[in-house]
C-alpha cells in the first residue's frame, strides 16, 4: 500500500481494509457515494475533540449531499471507543461516523499523513475528499495545533458535487444556492465584447 509519491489530486485512493468503531471497514463499501476520509493526530486530546464535535453535529447535512465521513488516528480501536464515550458523557454529543485504528501506520504511510522519517506517530490533520469512483478530488492539511473548520469541509463537498456537473465552476467562498462562474473556455473571449468575458456569473447556483 506505500505510496511510490505523494498522493495527489486526482489519484485513485489508497485502498485499505480496517478495524473501526462501527466493524470492520473497507474504503470499496464507499465506491458510489462521496468520501471524506479525515485524520487526527490522537484521541483524548482538544483540538481533535473540537472537530468530532463539530463534524457530528454537522453530519446530517454531510448525508443529505450523500457524502461519508470516516475519521482515522494511529490510536487503537480501544481509545477510539474510549474517546467516543468520554465524548458523549461529557459533551451529549453522539459521533455518527466510524473511525478507523491505524496502529500499524500502514493506512496514514499510504495516504502520505505519515513518511517514514516522522519523528513520532501523530498523523497530520489531513483531509481526503474522494469522489463515488474512488478518486481523490481534493486534499487539505492542518497542523496539530489548529482545528480545521468542519463547515468548510462541507461547503468542499458541495462545491465539488457542483462543479462535477461540468457547466460551471464554483467561485470564491461559494455556497449551495449561489451563482456560480461560466467555465472559461477557448471561445469565451469570442463571444461578445464583455471586458469581464473571463470572470462571468451565471445564476445557475
Amino acid at each position: 500500500m506505500s505510496a511510490p509519491r505523494p498522493l495527489r489530486i486526482g489519484d485513485a485512493a489508497p485502498v485499505f481494509s480496517a478495524r473501526s468503531t462501527q466493524g470492520q471497514v473497507e474504503l470499496s463499501d464507499y465506491r458510489g457515494r462521496w468520501l471524506v476520509l479525515f485524520s487526527h493526530p490522537a484521541d483524548f486530546t482538544p483540538v481533535c475533540t473540537s472537530e468530532f464535535i463539530a463534524l457530528a453535529r454537522l453530519a446530517p447535512r454531510f448525508e443529505a449531499l450523500g457524502v461519508a465521513l470516516m475519521g482515522l488516528s494511529v490510536d487503537s480501536l480501544f481509545s477510539h471507543l474510549g474517546w467516543l464515550r468520554a465524548i458523549r458523557g461529557a459533551f451529549n454529543v453522539e459521533v455518527p461516523f466510524p473511525v478507523v485504528e491505524d496502529t500499524s501506520l500502514v493506512i496514514s504511510r499510504a495516504y502520505g499523513m505519515l513518511d517514514e522519517t516522522a519523528q513520532d506517530s501523530s498523523t497530520v490533520r489531513a483531509s481526503y475528499f474522494i469522489d463515488p469512483e474512488g478518486i481523490v478530488r481534493a486534499i487539505n492539511w492542518y497542523p496539530m495545533s489548529v482545528g480545521r473548520s468542519a463547515r468548510e469541509m462541507l461547503r468542499l463537498a458541495a462545491a465539488l458535487q457542483r462543479a462535477e456537473a461540468g457547466d460551471a465552476v464554483t467561485p470564491e467562498g461559494w455556497e449551495p444556492g449561489d451563482p456560480v462562474l461560466r467555465p472559461l473556455t477557448d471561445e469565451t473571449a469570442l463571444a461578445d465584447g464583455d471586458p469581464a468575458w473571463f470572470c462571468r456569473t451565471i445564476d445557475r447556483g
